[in-house]
């Protein structure tokens, strides 16, 4: 039984490691099937400050593909580079 949770506490941290990276591949991989990348996808929710996360980002990818498509869509129409704003 010690043993055991030996292994629990040593793996905790690389389980969740393992399991960021199963999310970004799956939202990778239905991003890029809705015409964007995984870094561009997920600055613009960022700029749209959606609160979603990436283990319910992936499950909706895995689960409504509708659903996740929309999601690509709605944060490249809301960060469109301002044209009145210049650049120095």
């Amino acid at each position: 039984m010690d043993h055991g949770l030996q292994y629990a506490y040593r793996d905790r941290k690389p389980k969740s490691e393992t399991f960021r990276g199963l999310w970004q591949v799956r939202i990778n991989a239905a991003a890029r099937a809705a015409g964007t990348t995984y870094s561009r996808f997920m600055e613009g929710l960022k700029a749209a400050q959606c609160p979603l996360n990436r283990k319910m980002l992936a499950d909706i990818a895995a689960q409504d593909t509708a659903a996740f498509a929309q999601l690509v869509r709605r944060p490249r129409m809301r960060c469109r580079p301002n044209p009145q704003k210049r650049l120095s």
